[in-house]
């Protein structure tokens, strides 16, 4: 234990050291295995904006340049993980459309908790978290384009919207109680790039795009390559406080339908939504009828603090769309949940009678239950 303190007491005071003679910080990066945190290291470590990039995760990745250190996000010994760093990006978030909605909001909760603690704890001078543009909450009313310091309205429920808002006011209670360490929260559009899965981009592997009735959607996306140039420049301080994340303007319904080739349904709103939350309290779709609201409201946020800041993004609106079209190829879902090309007949079926592809999931459970 006394070499321990030893080793933390001589990484803060290299830390010291460093930070009088190069303005250039170390950051850490969360979930650096894999995913968006994996793209997010390394990037840092091509950066000439960054001294040392330290890769935390519960594996070793395949990233050169970068100091791994093994730790799982949620446990407390976090804060020996973080000692020596400057700042810390969290992107160790489960957003997978396949996980447990209780387990995900667990993970997601208790994570955050620990990096802002463990951030206390060494005096980290910065922590930047990423939720969703989601918790402005998809609405029949909103304006298009949603402020970017417009109120968070995201419904607190089970689904993963409501685990981001819980995430954005751990932010600010930590702000409240440590001001000493400065907390960003990134909240990006719809987002795509490989290996992306949310219920958001499973929506794009259904029979029909979704439409209801009297409303006309709004789609704007935020392609992975952009995030990561948007966290390089909260992690060196470029950026400060929420910062909406996206593409420039959106596409509608039609732009939508042209570019990624499918028809759509037109249903009422009631019929909808009741669909959705009956079979989502059976357990037989993933989809909370919450979450199905990003899929036919608008949520499209400006994105005003980067653009000032001089950032631009690399992906328009139909480009990411494309893309998102060539990874979902191949993929069949219905009311978010996979299904087999066979399954795949059944929720056609079910569209063309004209009741929402989540009505085809209720007919393949019918099938299912006379079968055994």
């Amino acid at each position: 234990m006394r070499n321990a303190r030893r080793q933390v007491r001589h990484e803060r005071s290299a830390r010291r050291e460093r930070s009088t003679a190069s303005a250039l910080p170390v950051v850490a990066v969360t979930g650096a295995a894999s995913g968006l945190g994996q793209a997010v290291a390394e990037r840092l470590a091509a950066s000439g904006r960054v001294d040392r990039v330290v890769a935390i995760d519960d594996h070793r990745g395949d990233i050169a340049g970068v100091t791994w250190r093994l730790a799982d996000v949620r446990d407390p010994t976090l804060a020996s993980r973080v000692a020596g760093v400057d700042v810390i990006v969290h992107t160790d978030m489960d957003m997978s459309a396949a996980s447990d909605p209780r387990s995900r909001r667990a993970a997601n909760i208790r994570g955050a908790q620990t990096v802002l603690t463990a951030a206390a704890a060494e005096r980290v001078g910065r922590v930047v978290l990423v939720t969703s543009a989601m918790v402005y909450g998809a609405r029949q009313d909103n304006p298009v384009p949603l402020p970017e310091d417009a109120p968070l309205l995201a419904d607190t429920d089970g689904s993963l919207a409501g685990d981001l808002l819980e995430v954005e006011e751990l932010a600010r209670r930590s702000r409240r109680v440590n001001q000493a360490t400065a907390v960003s929260v990134a909240r990006p559009a719809v987002l795509v790039g490989q290996g992306v899965d949310t219920l958001l981009t499973r929506h794009f592997e259904a029979p029909r795009l979704l439409r209801l009735r009297g409303c006309e959607p709004c789609w704007q996306f935020c392609h992975v390559s952009d995030l990561t140039s948007a966290l390089e420049l909260a992690a060196t301080g470029v950026i400060s406080g929420d910062f909406a994340v996206g593409c420039d303007g959106w596409l509608s319904a039609a732009e939508v339908a042209q570019i990624s080739g499918m028809k759509s349904l037109d249903l009422p709103a009631r019929l909808t939504f009741g669909a959705a939350e009956r079979l989502h309290r059976l357990g037989a779709t993933p989809l909370p009828a919450a979450e199905l609201r990003y899929a036919v409201y608008p949520w499209v946020a400006e994105c005003s603090a980067l653009r000032e800041a001089g950032w631009r993004p690399s992906y328009a609106n139909a480009a990411a769309l494309a893309e998102l079209m060539e990874t979902v190829e191949g993929h069949r879902a219905v009311a978010g949940r996979r299904i087999t090309r066979k399954e795949t007949a059944i929720a056609a079926a079910g569209t063309a009678a004209g009741t929402a592809a989540v009505i085809g999931t209720a007919a393949y459970l019918r099938s299912r239950s006379r079968r055994t």
